[in-house]
């Protein structure tokens, strides 16, 4: 057992102020240990120096864009329309206000950082190849942490600065970025003028093959049945069948007369007999006697249509050109229309206007190779005196002091004194000379 005379003189020797190491006192223990400072802060130089050296060059470019016409923001034509005397521009700012909805530079923000934006770039510019990265994921982590988005609030200007190891990758990826925003703001759209194109589209699509269909019905049956205008050509027949029907009449006076004056073997005879044969074959052709009116094809060797199946062609014939007319008025309207939503689309999708291009860098904008010197030196110099003073405040505890005993405990428990000698020989021997 300890005498209490003991423990007090050991408590006292415990309470007692740790000893300090002011100005004058640390900087002779550093002049004590100039060789050890110099020798470890030129390898941490060293060290600094190396590791500046060997971080790649990075180089930014940068785009910047416009935010787009108050009236073009979607909604706010709409709304202009209906206000009647306000402007457009402030009645589009107000509805915006009223609603709550963001500015458009903050929707194409939101459409920049969006997955479909970055998988286009990712696979445009092979980035998992040039990032090192197997999945998509961490290319998406690595291309927002090359990305810098900055909005003004003032102004709406959004720019756009990309960061990477090649100045051209660089600048080609910063209009990649404006490119895929115009594509995709295009393709969200949700206007009125929108929907109306593409429903438009759909069915001048449907109105096309309708025509297409109709006009190639109307041309084989033209051309099975050599109808061009039924009117014009019923009109003609008529008239060539009346022409004939007065020639037939004159040839056969003319055989009549020619027969009582000639015997029927006479040449004049049998010549008049064979025109007025002929015109009554060409008569009986045009007016189609002895033919079935419901046959609705040609004969074969007939080049024209009779009469007698004109009227059934011509009801046929007229269905097929009513039909084809109507496509052709349909398709036509149609298309008026179309262009017109078009147009009406362009003026109400926000467009994305370019301010400033993405140039090609011309010097490096990290990293700050001195800055990382400096702060390695700095750092190196920092843990030499660090060690120092931790050595000189070890040297000047008493053997008794419970932080050494506690120490040299742990030291023996943990049965890592050969190790912790071979990793610190000087530290020990000295505590050992000094102990």
């Amino acid at each position: 057992m300890e005498s209490p005379t003991e423990v007090a003189d050991f408590d006292s020797a415990v309470r007692e102020p740790d000893p300090r190491i002011d100005l004058v006192s640390g900087v002779a223990l550093v002049w004590s240990e100039r060789l050890r400072v110099v020798r470890w802060f030129g390898i941490g130089l060293a060290v600094s120096v190396v590791v500046a050296l060997l971080i790649p060059n990075q180089y930014e470019s940068t785009v910047s864009l416009m935010p787009p016409d108050p009236q073009a923001i979607a909604g706010g034509a709409m709304l202009a329309s209906m206000a009647g005397a306000a402007s457009p521009s402030a009645t589009a700012g107000l509805a915006s206000s009223l609603l709550g909805a963001k500015s458009a530079s903050a929707s194409f923000v939101g459409v920049i950082q969006s997955r479909t934006a970055q998988d286009d770039l990712i696979n445009r510019f092979d980035l998992r190849k040039a990032y090192g990265c197997k999945r998509y994921i961490d290319a998406r982590e690595e291309l927002a942490a090359r990305t810098r988005l900055k909005e003004d609030v003032k102004t709406g200007v959004l720019s756009i600065t990309v960061s990477d190891r090649s100045p051209e990758r660089a600048r080609d990826m910063a209009a990649a970025y404006v490119e895929e925003l115009d594509k995709l703001v295009a393709q969200l759209s949700t206007s009125s003028a929108r929907r109306e194109r593409v429903f438009l589209e759909e069915r001048l699509k449907a109105v096309e093959q309708d025509l297409d269909g109709a006009s190639r019905e109307l041309s084989q049956f033209s051309s099975r049945n050599a109808t061009l205008d039924v009117q014009n050509q019923g009109k003609t027949l008529v008239d060539a069948a009346a022409r004939l029907q007065g020639e037939l009449i004159v040839a056969q006076s003319e055989v009549r007369g020619l027969e009582a004056v000639y015997s029927d073997g006479n040449t004049r005879v049998q010549a008049a007999q064979a025109r007025v044969a002929e015109l009554e074959r060409q008569l009986k052709r045009i007016s189609g006697r002895g033919e079935d009116g419901q046959a609705p094809d040609l004969e074969p060797g007939q080049l024209y249509p009779s009469l007698r199946r004109l009227p059934l062609l011509g009801v046929t014939y007229y269905d097929l050109y009513r039909r084809v007319k109507v496509q052709e008025a349909v398709y036509e309207a149609l298309t008026k229309q179309y262009e017109l939503a078009k147009v009406q689309e362009a003026r109400e999708i926000p467009t994305v206007k370019v301010l400033d291009k993405p140039a090609l860098p011309e010097k490096k904008s990290s990293p700050p190779r001195l800055l990382l010197v400096a702060l390695g030196s700095f750092v190196t110099l920092a843990l030499i005196t660090l060690r120092l003073s931790v050595e000189n405040f070890w040297r000047n505890l008493e053997i008794s002091d419970r932080r050494r005993v506690l120490a040299w405990e742990i030291r023996e428990t943990v049965g890592a004194s050969a190790i912790w000698r071979r990793m610190h020989p000087r530290f020990w021997i000295r505590t050992e000379q000094n102990g």
